[in-house]
């Protein structure tokens, strides 16, 4: 294909998002001032204008480099002057062409071209197969496309001209500017060609899936159009029926009940407004249902309803005793709230949060709380609750929206001043659907909660009369903000005399009934029970308890059923034979008194345990090894009274290079069990002092503690659970920090009796009570 070196001086007009190709006929509006005196220039001379697309829209006066390198020479048919000095022209697309250089840019763009012409045509097969190729794809895609006639196509299909058939089937599909460009500057009809193929290739794909998608829509379109014409064709036939079909009397009812209601103002012309959207609409489609589901909502709360609360505290006590044994702190926050209310009715509901270990009886005592105030009872368990809707509920902008669990617990209970239980709050997770913690504080906030505002329910709701129970095993868990807006209120584990009490005043009764027998039956004596408590269970709780004494009831109600026996007593004795094996065991006291032993104190989270700390010296490099499964804090403690110990060994005739020459092996029995916590740094230190010093310790002294590198005694957590321990192990003497000194009143007087606590200050009175010397015996202390 030859290019005719053919020079020509004509004005330019450079086009801004637009393209022209040659043979192809098209308007556009002229409006700068270069371009219309280029326009009037061409009108002299010929009518030819050289049309080119300058690459960026937003300059105003382009240079030869802002200009694509091709574009086509016009001939201008048609002018037409708009208001404003604008031009509309008509031109023609005549031959392609590329600018050598700008002549003038004043008054007007005048450039010389080279022209691309009279083209020496390939007339080879492959341009013809190419030619066939595109017209039967363009067939395709004129059949598929609605905006073309198919008079185009039989246009097309007449021309016989490479050059020209290429060009003027791509001015007849839909192409961006820089395929067109692109077309423009193609001078080789192959390449031309190939492009053009692919371009409508990929447009009939466009258009088929659009065609796929339109006709999905336009029968949806089509089957609601039926709908609503069958609809409105049983309602007439309804209306000759003489059955009522409209659903003005259920827009009537809503009415009177928003009258009833008598809400805020705010409130109520937010319902008006639905209940006339609700109106307006075809009351069977998914809109309607969405605004009626809302608005039966809304009227169903209780927004005026509340039960009166049981002001006698005598009676309510009665009933909280009656539930629960024990639980003081609880039974006498509730009773002082009573008081309060009696004295001022317009009180806030308090936040409570009952912090104790698994069992206790946290869940149930809220229900009795509920039962002692009169008050309707809600729970929701936190546990899991990963999403922040399940607390403020969904936008009504989704499907399937709801409202929070509060909303619907308030409406389910159907008195806005319930006691709520939030069960687990220390549970609460966050994730990707927000901060269910996070949304809980307005909830929990006696200042906020007043206007509290559900996402689904777009209007507030006042919280501020609900009595809002939560529940936790574990406080460092909840986030400080949450934490710091309730009211925390300790249950700790029950000591064996609580369990025994709760067992034979609840759990055996309650059990006997669920087996249909009675203490007529079944024989538990209290000795029996502890065996059970001791032996079979161990748990802060009583719910392994109530699970060991039910199956008691369960294998005596089968031997009775088996045998015809009409009593069966259960002791210590034969015991083994209906539970089987005991599963647990507690250590007793060394039998002597012993060199390196010495008895710690543990709290776990089902109750207080105690801990034989060994320790044992060797010759070695200085090693100090710490096993038994125990954790990084434990560890330090360790080294934290290895290098106390270092600074008093001349005191306590200590070889003062024992760290370089001596290895040190200290070690917790049960290693399967993970241990931590710095309250057995001193009972530590103990052991290492007398394995150094090859003192025995006395055997009857336990002690718990946290050392410091001064050797100061730091109070520490747990010693109610702690004592308990001691007290079955036999323990006779407890050193305790001396700041501790101030929980010895939640001290059971059982343990207070059998048990001496003595307080400590410093390591130094900590080893002159323990070790025994060799003037001493075990009761010279």
């Amino acid at each position: 294909m030859n290019e005719l070196d053919i020079k020509k001086n004509i004005p330019l007009i450079p086009l801004r998002g637009l393209s022209i190709l040659p043979y192809e006929v098209i308007h556009f509006d002229v409006g700068r001032n270069k371009s219309i005196r280029a326009l009037e220039e061409a009108m002299i001379n010929e009518q030819l204008i050289f049309l080119i697309t300058q690459k960026d829209v937003k300059i105003e006066d382009p240079q030869i480099e802002d200009l694509y390198d091709f574009g086509v020479v016009c001939r201008v048919k048609q002018m037409l002057k708009l208001p404003g000095d604008a031009i509309r022209v008509l031109v023609e697309g005549k031959y392609r062409a590329r600018v050598n250089k700008i002549i003038d840019i004043d008054p007007f763009y005048r450039v010389d071209i080279e022209k691309f012409d009279n083209i020496e045509l390939d007339d080879s097969i492959k341009v013809k197969a190419l030619m066939r190729a595109v017209l039967e794809t363009f067939e395709h895609y004129v059949a598929i496309n609605p905006r073309i006639t198919p008079d185009i196509f039989l246009s097309v299909s007449e021309i016989t001209d490479p050059d020209r058939f290429a060009d003027t089937v791509a001015s007849n599909i839909s192409l961006k500017l820089e395929k067109k460009q692109e077309l423009i500057g193609a001078i080789d009809i192959e390449e031309r060609l190939n492009v053009i193929l692919e371009i409508i290739m990929q447009e009939k794909e466009i258009l088929e899936v659009e065609n796929v998608i339109n006709s999905k829509v336009k029968g949806n379109i089509n089957k609601k159009q039926k709908e609503y014409y069958l609809r409105e064709k049983i309602k007439t036939i309804q209306e000759e029926l003489g059955e009522d079909f409209s659903s003005e009397d259920e827009i009537e009812e809503m009415t009177q009940k928003l009258i009833e209601l008598n809400l805020d103002e705010k409130i109520n012309e937010k319902i008006e407004k639905e209940i006339k959207r609700l109106k307006l609409i075809n009351p069977s489609s998914g809109e309607g249902n969405v605004i009626r589901t809302y608005i039966n909502l809304i009227l169903d709360l209780p927004w005026n309803t509340e039960t009166e609360d049981n002001l006698d505290l005598k009676k309510a006590r009665e009933i909280l005793n009656e539930d629960h044994y024990g639980l003081k702190d609880v039974k006498k926050r509730v009773l002082e709230y009573l008081a309060i209310r009696k004295l001022k009715n317009s009180m806030k509901g308090p936040i409570i949060c009952l912090v104790g270990p698994p069992g206790v009886g946290k869940t149930s005592i809220a229900k009795s709380i509920a039962r002692a105030l009169g008050r309707e009872f809600s729970r929701m368990s936190l546990d899991g609750v990963k999403d922040e809707a399940e607390i403020r509920g969904h936008r009504r902008t989704y499907i399937g929206a709801i409202p929070g669990r509060i909303i619907n617990g308030i409406k389910e209970t159907g008195t806005k001043n319930p006691v709520f239980l939030f069960d687990e709050i220390d549970k609460v997770s966050s994730s990707y659907n927000g901060d269910p913690a996070s949304a809980l504080l307005e909830v929990l906030d006696p200042e906020q909660n007043k206007d509290f505002t559900d996402h689904y329910l777009e209007v507030p709701f006042d919280l501020s009369k609900v009595l809002f129970i939560t529940t936790a095993n574990d406080l460092g868990s909840i986030p400080r903000p949450l934490r710091d807006r309730m009211e925390i209120i300790r249950i700790p584990g029950y000591t064996e005399d609580e369990k025994l009490n709760i067992a034979t005043k609840y759990l055996v009764e309650k059990q006997l009934e669920e087996h249909g027998l009675s203490d007529e039956n079944l024989v538990l004596s209290d000795s029996t029970l502890r065996t059970v408590i001791n032996s079979y269970t161990r748990e802060s709780g009583v719910r392994e308890l109530e699970r060991q004494i039910g199956a008691l009831c369960r294998k005596s109600a089968a031997i009775i059923v088996e045998e015809n026996k009409n009593k069966i007593r259960i002791n210590s004795r034969n015991l083994k034979k209906y539970l089987g094996i005991p599963k647990y065991s507690f250590d007793l006291i060394e039998e002597e008194n012993e060199v390196g032993v010495v008895r710690g104190l543990a709290w776990t989270s089902v109750g207080g345990d105690t801990l034989s700390i060994e320790v044992a010296t060797m010759q070695g490099t200085g090693k100090l090894v710490l096993t038994g499964n125990l954790g990084d804090v434990m560890k330090e403690s360790a080294k934290t009274a290895q290098t106390f110990i270092r600074s008093i060994a001349s005191e306590y005739e200590i070889d003062e290079e024992f760290y370089k020459n001596l290895d040190i092996h200290i070690h917790i029995p049960e290693g399967a069990v993970p241990k931590d916590g710095p309250s057995a740094g001193i009972t530590m230190a103990t052991a290492m002092v007398s394995a150094l010093t090859n003192q025995k310790v006395f055997k009857t002294i336990a002690m718990t503690g946290e050392i410091t590198l001064r050797g100061r005694v730091l109070p520490i957590g747990g010693l109610k659970e702690k004592s308990l321990a001691a007290k079955r192990a036999g323990i006779k003497r407890i050193l305790i920090p001396y700041k501790n000194i101030k929980n010895l009143e939640d001290i059971p007087n059982a343990v207070k009796k059998t048990v001496e606590f003595i307080p400590v200050k410093t390591m130094k009175e900590v080893l002159d009570y323990a070790l025994l010397k060799e003037d001493n015996n075990e009761n010279s202390k």
